[in-house]
C-alpha cells in the first residue's frame, strides 16, 4: 500500500533535550529527521509535535524546533501519542488515515503509538532512519515487532519520493537537493 501525500499526517515524537543525548546514533537520527521535516513541509504534510513529560525531559531539541518554527507542542504523559486527547483529535480529524512517525524511543512511545494507530485501522508509517532508542537492540526488536504488526517501515528519502510520486512534482528539485 502506498503512502499518499493528500491523506497523511506526521508525528514528531519526544525528541527532547534530556533524553536525546542518550539515544543510539542520535546525530544521524537528528539530521534525517530535520531533512524529512523540511521535505514534508515542502509537500504540505501536516506535522504534529509531542513532548513526553516536559518538566522531566525538557523541551524538544533546538535543531528540530528551528525547522518546525512556531508549532503547537502537544504535552503527553502516556507513552502512546494516541493516549493524548489533543493529538488523538487532530489525527482523527486529519486529512487522511496514514500517519508518518519519527522520534524516540522506538521501543516505547513509537511502538505503542504505532500499535494503537494500527488498532484504529490507520496506516502507520515508521521511518526507520528517523527513530531510535537508547539501545540499538531495543530499536531493532521494536522495528521487527511494528513491521510484524502491520506497520510500513521505510526510510526518509524513500518516503519523500513516494509522497512526491514523480520527477514532475513542483517540489522535486527541492526534495532532491534535501536528500543529497
Amino acid at each position: 500500500m502506498r503512502v499518499d501525500v493528500n491523506h497523511t499526517t506526521a508525528l514528531v515524537v519526544d525528541m527532547q533535550e534530556k533524553l536525546f543525548p542518550h539515544i543510539y546514533n542520535n546525530q544521524a537520527i537528528q539530521e534525517k529527521c530535520v531533512m524529512l521535516i523540511k521535505g514534508m513541509q515542502l509537500l504540505k504534510v501536516q506535522i504534529l509535535l509531542t513532548q513526553q513529560y516536559t518538566k522531566g525531559l525538557g523541551p524538544t531539541i533546538t535543531p528540530i524546533m528551528e525547522v518546525l518554527g512556531n508549532i503547537e507542542i502537544h504535552e503527553k504523559m502516556t507513552f502512546s501519542c494516541c493516549g493524548n486527547s489533543d493529538v488523538e483529535s487532530v489525527v482523527i480529524g486529519a486529512r487522511g488515515h496514514s500517519v508518518i512517525i519519527m522520534g524516540v524511543e522506538a521501543h516505547v512511545c513509537i511502538q505503542q503509538t504505532v500499535l494503537d494507530l494500527l488498532a484504529q485501522g490507520r496506516m502507520a508509517v515508521v521511518v526507520e532512519d528517523c527513530v531510535s532508542s537508547r539501545n540499538s537492540n531495543d530499536k531493532e526488536i521494536a522495528i521487527k515487532r511494528m513491521r510484524n504488526a502491520g506497520a510500513i517501515v521505510t526510510t526518509a528519502e524513500s518516503l519523500l519520493f513516494e509522497l512526491a510520486q514523480s520527477a514532475e512534482h513542483p517540489m522535486f528539485k527541492q526534495l532532491s537537493a534535501l536528500v543529497k
